[in-house]
């Protein structure tokens, strides 16, 4: 009797470590599982982050590149160059440029409009990448056109000379200065004393007054 009550107490002596053995594994276990779950989880989180940071990227570089190449592609440079008569005035502009110019009115002896791609009608209400003009007027009245405007602080007006004919003056306007035109709209309007006419230079958008003042003005040119 007592042989077999020590033996009982062996076995329930056993007993509690093989539970707590099993109780240990299957808390291990679920422990793996749920770190298993997690770092799953995570890596599908990462990947997710990864590919988004990559796709970001390569759109950042692809829209780099674009901006990249649609400067080259405007070098080198066009030139037009205008009747003697009238200062033989010559513009350079990006190649990806058009031009229309119309030499056959006697109150502007030149009349030039440039458009990125192809120049639209000239009886559109659409704006022009670049505008030039001999005006046969002479430079203090087609400035005092403008009068009005600066005082109404519509438009700014400082003094102004192409950096490659520095020795002569005119003025630079910048805002609403287009709206005496056809097309009006916002830019920047140079006028320069050209003999006895005006010569006149301008763009219709705030679109392309980078081009205007890399391009265009360093590289305008008349004869005085």
């Amino acid at each position: 009797m007592k042989q077999s009550l020590g033996q009982q107490g062996e076995m329930n002596v056993l007993l509690v470590p093989v539970i707590l053995l099993a109780v240990l594994f299957i808390g291990a276990a679920s422990f793996a599982v749920v770190a298993y779950s997690g770092e799953m989880k995570y890596k599908n989180n990462a990947d997710g982050l990864i590919a988004a940071a990559v796709a970001s990227n390569t759109k950042t570089v692809e829209a780099n590149d674009a901006a990249q190449y649609a400067q080259a592609a405007k070098n080198p440079l066009d030139t037009y160059v205008g009747p003697a008569a009238y200062g033989s005035v010559t513009v350079k502009y990006p190649k990806t440029w058009s031009a229309y110019v119309d030499t056959t009115n006697s109150g502007t002896p030149l009349d030039a409009y440039f458009h990125d791609g192809y120049v639209p009608s000239t009886d559109s209400q659409d704006t022009y990448s670049l505008r030039v003009q001999v005006d046969a007027e002479p430079y203090s009245q087609v400035l005092a056109q403008y009068t009005g405007q600066v005082q109404s602080g519509q438009i700014t007006a400082a003094p102004y000379s192409l950096p490659k004919v520095p020795s002569v003056v005119g003025t630079i306007l910048n805002g609403a200065v287009v709206q005496s035109q056809p097309n009006g709209g916002d830019g920047s309007l140079v006028l320069i004393p050209l003999r006895s006419t005006t010569l006149e230079v301008w763009t219709e958008s705030p679109e392309y007054l980078s081009d205007f003042n890399t391009y265009v003005l360093p590289n305008l040119s008349f004869s005085p």
